[in-house]
């Protein structure tokens, strides 16, 4: 018997709680693309909140996803601590010049209250307008960066680095200063309308940092964090493996956890063993190339390897899907959900 056609909320919920919905959820994590679709530069798109609205709508409409995603661009939190941001024609705007050049700085080094940061207002009021159009119906995906990963951007890598193992105090003083601006941003992003927060903390990874190093780091600030954070969260690595610290991210708090490209989902969702649900992980960077065939036989082996018994969204494995990827693949993965992704499964 077929399931009754559920709202993407619905949809996503159900899918969540372990269920199966009518047909797999998609977040088609697209943000740049909006640009393309109001014929704006990607420094003007994200120059008004009312710009990113009209995009995500689009998107939304265009692809038939079942998430509206008001995400700017990662380097928006430091931009709010005073940095530089970087704008190219064709990707992400990223961050400038460091704004801790010297690691005493951190002890002097204020927070900043969201609600003063203009920047961050712009996504606030985006989310606002996304809260509206969604009427309780699509789901409003908020974003921070985790108060262990977002140094790589106020200090660079390897100075961050250096911190982390040779500077336990400072670090230590860094990571509260961070972690009291990540709840106040994620809890401002909820009470806009936002329905949910992706954690992103790409330096928990086993990519990054070695599992042990982050079960005393990333792990403890990560848990101390969400249990703050006034709704459900996703964790996402932002394309780093995820398999050695599963059983560390089912106790942080966290509902979901977004998979690499470069694990099988498969073996993922069993290692989550419904502790948590599974977002991914189409390979971005490989989406550039794909035909729409490709993209077919992308889906429906995820779909096949993940969608049964709920706890999957499908979705890519970075959180951002390349600005490169072109509209003839990205509709080809829409087709895709549909055509092998309604419940009961028959994908084989």
């Amino acid at each position: 018997m077929m399931t009754a056609t559920m709202t993407p909320l619905e949809r996503t919920l159900t899918a969540l709680g372990q269920k199966e919905p009518d047909r797999v959820p998609f977040f088609l994590l697209t943000t740049m693309h909006g640009a393309k679709e109001l014929n704006l530069s990607i420094r003007e798109y994200y120059s008004k909140g009312e710009n990113v609205i009209k995009g995500q709508v689009a998107l939304q409409k265009k692809y038939d996803s079942d998430c509206y995603y008001p995400f700017f661009y990662a380097s928006a939190e430091t931009e709010a601590w005073g940095g530089d941001v970087i704008y190219i024609n064709d990707g992400p705007p990223n961050a400038g010049r460091p704004i801790i050049s010297e690691h005493q700085e951190i002890e002097s080094i204020e927070v900043p209250e969201v609600a003063s940061c203009r920047n961050l207002e712009k996504i606030t009021e985006c989310i606002r307008g996304l809260s509206r159009e969604s009427a309780g119906k699509i789901p409003v995906i908020g974003v921070v960066m985790a108060p262990f990963s977002v140094p790589v951007m106020q200090m660079g890598f390897e100075a961050y680095l250096d911190l982390m193992y040779f500077e336990p105090a400072l670090f230590e003083t860094l990571m509260k200063k961070n972690q009291q601006f990540c709840v106040e941003w994620a809890n401002t992003q909820l009470e806009a309308g936002a329905h949910a927060i992706c954690y992103f903390d790409p330096i928990s990874s086993p990519s990054c940092v070695p599992p042990e190093l982050y079960r005393k780091t990333g792990y403890r600030i990560a848990k101390g964090t969400i249990a703050q954070i006034k709704g459900p969260t996703a964790t996402h690595l932002a394309s780093g493996r995820t398999l050695a610290i599963i059983d560390d991210l089912a106790t942080t708090g966290t509902a979901i956890v977004g998979a690499s490209a470069l694990e099988d989902i498969g073996t993922v969702k069993a290692a989550c063993n419904r502790r948590l649900s599974v977002l991914g992980n189409l390979n971005g960077i490989a989406m550039r190339r794909w035909t729409p065939a490709d993209a077919d036989a992308a889906v429906r082996d995820l779909i096949r390897k993940a969608a049964p018994g709920g706890g999957f969204i499908l979705s890519d494995n970075h959180g951002e899907i390349p600005w490169q990827v072109p509209d003839g693949v990205l509709l080809a993965v829409s087709r895709a959900v549909k055509k092998y992704g309604n419940y009961p499964l028959d994908v084989r």
